[in-house]
């Protein structure tokens, strides 16, 4: 379960004196943001601007973009960390990045390479980059038609999907293939960072696929996976070819970073706290809290989950996880813990297990700036 503890006032004293302490620092907190933490500030400040000066002096390339070879997608990850950490868009780094993004405007409204095989998750990340940058109105119009390129994307009666299909409201990396939680929480994210609220039909019916990759058996998912493990957690596609994720019973293995985009996305879709699905959820994150490994995954993935991880508790709005022992966490100071000791010497995060491309430094790092966002001033955004 999640629990929010609110702090007295020697806490807020405190606290208080830490952020004085900062001074005129680039990055300083608002004074409820480090309440909410719990994090040592200093600690926090360190090592963002340690990871900024990463991306800054070694991450980026001359014409703006980062880790380019593997598409759009680090550059716009690299470019939102700065900017949700105070960098403007004005910043000669971000505005580089924003520039190389911009070249890969393509006339159909989406924001991907030519021809690439990402063009869903790379416009999806770069909405939401861009919205961040949106200061003064100056993307609206290139906003507006990427998000109407995502909500063609989703597999619907166009595609010869009806409600009662398993791919039906899903995304997936590109028009062919199959749809996926991870793509379709993408989606939905930029969608709602587009404007789109909970009755916007693209994400009703992408609410009907990823209440369908739940461990939960309920009417909104009758798959033949729902009542074989039904611990809550969520797993990555119901449509079938992922044969890593299938136990011996030939069910669905629920792992981190699914049920966690799992919770934002019916967060997001206006799914109501009370709400069955949100309740199992919960369960499954109070019995599987961990910062140190990715639960179901161990090192795969791990960065990928810690951002998850940290936008999902902070669009839930809780400050503290109780696990399955009764033991309560703050998550956001034990992110920041465990983010600081894995950070190495140059400022940036690599993963050891390269899978996912998590060996590349640009994209572990951004991946763990957007997560601490979530743990400093830009919380609950």
């Amino acid at each position: 379960m999640l629990r929010t503890q609110k702090p007295n006032r020697r806490e807020f004293v405190a606290a208080s004196g830490a952020l004085l302490a900062l001074g005129a620092s680039k990055w300083a907190f608002a004074q409820e943001a480090v309440i909410a933490t719990g994090a040592d500030p200093k600690k926090l400040s360190t090592t963002v601007e340690k990871a900024i000066e990463f991306l800054r002096v070694k991450g980026q390339a001359a014409d703006g973009s980062f880790t380019k070879q593997i598409g759009i997608g680090v550059t716009a990850l690299a470019a939102t960390a700065l900017l949700r950490h105070g960098r403007s868009p004005q910043d000669p780094t971000v505005a580089k990045a924003l520039g190389f993004i911009e070249q890969n405007i393509q006339p159909t409204g989406g924001i991907h390479l030519p021809n690439g095989r990402l063009k869903t998750y790379e416009t999806c990340v770069a909405v939401v980059c861009l919205e961040e940058a949106n200061r003064d109105g100056r993307y609206d119009e290139r906003i507006k038609n990427a998000a109407k390129f995502l909500k063609e994307l989703p597999f619907d009666a166009a595609e010869g999907h009806d409600p009662s299909s398993f791919y039906f409201g899903g995304a997936g990396y590109g028009s062919q293939g199959r749809p996926d939680l991870s793509n379709t929480a993408s989606l939905i994210d930029a969608l709602k960072s587009a404007g789109s609220g909970p009755d916007e039909e693209a994400i009703k019916n992408a609410l009907i696929f990823v209440s369908r990759c739940q461990n939960l058996e309920s009417p909104h998912n009758t798959t033949p996976f729902a009542a074989k493990i039904n611990d809550g957690g969520f797993y990555y596609t119901p449509i079938p070819g992922r044969g890593d994720d299938a136990d011996a019973a030939g069910g669905l293995r629920s792992y981190g970073a699914m049920s966690y985009s799992g919770l934002k996305s019916m967060i997001f879709a206006g799914v109501k706290r009370d709400d069955p699905r949100v309740q199992a959820v919960v369960k499954w994150i109070g019995k599987h809290y961990d910062v140190k490994s990715h639960p179901g995954q161990g090192a795969s993935g791990l960065f990928y989950y810690y951002h998850t991880f940290a936008k999902s508790l902070d669009a839930f709005g809780e400050n503290t996880v109780v696990d399955d022992r009764g033991q309560a966490h703050n998550w956001r100071k034990d992110l920041v813990d465990e983010l600081a000791g894995k950070q190495r010497d140059d400022g940036s995060w690599v993963n050891a297990n390269q899978q996912f491309m998590e060996g590349d430094a640009n994209l572990c790092t951004s991946f763990a700036l957007l997560a601490l966002s979530y743990c400093g001033s830009k919380a609950q955004k």
